[in-house]
């Protein structure tokens, strides 16, 4: 593992953005994930993002219908 090497735990929005829409099928962006963050999604201390955290909370966002 490199320096630049992204830990899941502990992504910037853009890095988020970039592995979900290399996972899916959808157009994500860093914008959209900004606006979730601003929506109530699970930030680390420092404002980073983890995956994990990020699509439990997206799984259940979508789930609600929210």
């Amino acid at each position: 593992m490199t320096d630049q090497t992204p830990k899941i735990t502990a992504l910037t929005p853009a890095q988020a953005a970039k592995i979900l829409a290399a996972a899916g099928s959808r157009r994500i962006t860093e914008a959209m994930v900004r606006a979730d963050i601003e929506a109530g999604a699970p930030t680390n201390a420092d404002g980073t993002l983890n995956l994990i955290h990020y699509a439990a909370w997206l799984a259940k966002e979508a789930a609600h219908g929210d």
